[in-house]
């Protein structure tokens, strides 16, 4: 019998790892004192942690980006992921970084709900082109919005011009048999619901599935599985799988212009 546990373990195979957490910090936090434009804790509900970052860029403004974070909808917030906007700032693009409750206080789908009032609120200040990203859980949320059962307004919708879904889980049913679901709590009929693999998407908005080639061969597969799968409909998708990048690697471009990811993301390739 496969161990899901195993599976998803990323920390477990990554050397070191126990040490990232305070690096992001203070990487964020560095990157946070030098910015000339930059508009902390935006509220988009009434949670304690319903709140956004919103990042501007020095020129005038393209069009707006929102990076969500992962830690399996259990750990993190939007305070140590700053300096992944460099990227897309430096093309003129407003960054936007929501944090979300976390489980057990919410469930995944009300952090879905979470996210689409985030993206809402971050695009009434932002005009121009939508794209979104998301790392992990992160790149879940992100795909979940263009489900056809996505909560986004057509007037927020309408303006995504393309998604990217890092290390994106996809198909949430092999949680159910980790230790990790005695956190998230999910039932077979919330995981199926929250699965966007499982749903039919809303348009035809491009989505690209980025995953490392040095990732746990489960995130992979979930990569793989929602390029196909939307295929399928005729959504224009596109997997990437980036040789030598682990879970926590693959989403360093983003702080680099000249990326491959970060051209992805602001519509360049």
């Amino acid at each position: 019998m496969r161990d899901w546990d195993d599976a998803y373990a990323n920390s477990a195979h990554v050397p070191g790892s126990d040490t990232l957490p305070a690096l992001w910090a203070e990487r964020a936090a560095s990157y946070r004192a030098g910015l000339r434009a930059f508009r902390p804790d935006i509220a988009y509900g009434s949670g304690e942690r319903q709140c956004l970052d919103l990042i501007l860029p020095n020129g005038d403004t393209k069009g707006l980006v929102v990076f969500v974070h992962g830690g399996y909808w259990m750990r993190f917030d939007k305070s140590s992921w700053t300096d992944l906007a460099e990227g897309a700032r430096h093309h003129g693009f407003a960054v936007a970084l929501p944090s979300y409750t976390l489980t057990p206080a919410a469930r995944i789908s009300d952090i879905t709900a979470e996210m689409a009032a985030a993206i809402a609120t971050a695009a009434a200040l932002v005009a121009g082109p939508i794209r979104l990203a998301g790392h992990s859980a992160g790149g879940h949320l992100v795909t979940r919005m263009l489900c056809k059962d996505s909560r986004l307004e057509p007037a927020v919708y309408n303006r995504i011009a393309g998604t990217l879904s890092i290390s994106g889980l996809h198909d949430l049913r092999p949680l159910l048999k980790t230790k990790m679901n005695a956190t998230l709590g999910m039932t077979l009929e919330e995981a199926t619901l929250e699965s966007a693999a499982l749903h039919l998407p809303r348009g035809h908005v491009p989505l690209t599935a980025w995953v490392g080639g040095a990732e746990r061969p489960e995130f992979v597969r979930q990569a793989e599985l929602m390029a196909n799968v939307w295929t399928g409909f005729d959504v224009p998708t596109r997997l990437v799988v980036e040789p030598g990048y682990n879970h926590f690697t693959v989403v360093d471009g983003l702080k680099d212009p000249s990326s491959k990811i970060t051209a992805n993301l602001v519509g360049l390739d």
